[in-house]
């Protein structure tokens, strides 16, 4: 039997990344195509997909919306976290013969991960991880990287035979989200104070990676594109929340960090 990633395995985890779009069914289409992530729910002009009967993503849709800036606070991009190398290289062998658009390739020491963006700009991760006792460590500290990843011989890896890709594995999660901000001290400090996370990797002043109960990230902040931003405004497509869940958590409860990211936490 199967079982979810050890990231889900945290006091708190990633649950759910809510998206507004302008095109709502376009959007969710896309995802269901790509990804296979599943339909759960419609109503009122919102779609939920997910893997394993678990809601994953949330896309509310507005076509008065107007489009996301990169250079302001928000989403970088959603991290789905599959179950193991070998589903990773069937998604590569899906996304040859689908002519899926790949914006990046890379080993990071503590995973594997490809990156592409959705037709409204949102980035996505599609990655797996190391098993935790293959981790690089220093001074007791993870240590991450971005080297080249080989992606045919990734797909090269598979057993002859291997039936391929067919739809989001049923153990898929968010593993992790990736925000812009405009100052990664200030979210460091807004993620230690207001939720309780602990930083894992700094680079520098341009990016900083947080998470609970010992996993490389939960949560990444970066300003590579976003420095300085301030606050955002809400009428633009892109990050709706994020939601968490945390297992000594007895209710529902939301905060927004320093640029209007609303951070949901809701009982495991």
């Amino acid at each position: 039997m199967g079982h979810l990633p050890f990231a889900a395995d945290a006091p708190v985890s990633v649950a759910r990344v809510g998206l507004k779009a302008r095109d709502a069914e376009g959007l969710a289409d896309y995802y269901r195509k790509v990804l296979g992530l599943e339909e759960l729910r419609r109503a009122n002009g919102t779609i939920g997909l997910g893997a394993g009967g678990r809601e994953l993503l949330e896309i509310e849709g507005s076509p008065s919306l107007q489009l996301g800036d990169e250079r302001s606070a928000g989403l970088y991009h959603t991290a789905f976290l599959l179950p193991s190398r070998d589903d990773l290289a069937r998604w590569v062998g899906h996304a040859a013969e689908n002519r899926i658009g790949i914006s990046g390739a890379s080993d990071h020491l503590v995973s594997e991960a490809i990156y592409i963006y959705d037709p409204e700009g949102n980035g996505i991760e599609i990655y797996r991880d190391r098993q935790p006792h293959e981790w690089p460590s220093r001074d007791g500290q993870v240590q991450m990287a971005t080297e080249r990843l080989d992606l045919r011989a990734l797909h090269a890896s598979l057993p002859q035979g291997d039936a391929g890709w067919s739809g989001i594995p049923e153990y898929t999660i968010v593993g992790h989200v990736h925000l812009r901000v405009g100052d990664t001290r200030a979210a460091e400090e807004w993620w230690n104070g207001e939720m309780g996370f602990d930083t894992v990797v700094r680079y520098g002043d341009s990016a900083v990676f947080l998470s609970t109960g010992g996993y490389h990230h939960h949560i990444g902040a970066n300003s590579w594109q976003s420095a300085g931003a301030g606050p955002r405004t809400m009428d633009r497509t892109g990050l709706n929340f994020v939601e968490l869940t945390s297992k000594t958590a007895t209710g529902t409860d939301e905060k927004s960090d320093p640029w209007g990211n609303a951070i949901r936490t809701l009982a495991a």
